[in-house]
């Protein structure tokens, strides 16, 4: 099972879907454009500690993180 994590101010929502499953991969990757169209950042774990931004969907990334802009003030 892969997962995608979205942080939000009600904290966070996890989405869990089988990349051998088309259908759900096609949602997955739905949701991917959805988010990062609407701003937020997606990114993947490299290792321990460590993430990469991504651009577009990897239907590898066992886990993804989705997170808002931060806006300063």
């Amino acid at each position: 099972m892969a997962t995608q994590i979205v942080m939000d101010q009600t904290g966070d929502t996890r989405h869990e879907f089988d990349p051998d499953n088309a259908e759900a991969l096609a949602r997955a990757e739905q949701r991917f454009r959805e988010l990062t169209g609407a701003g937020f950042t997606a990114a993947f774990r490299t290792g321990p500690g460590e993430v990469t931004r991504i651009k577009s969907f990897d239907p590898t990334a066992q886990e993804t993180l989705f997170y808002p802009r931060l806006v300063g003030g």
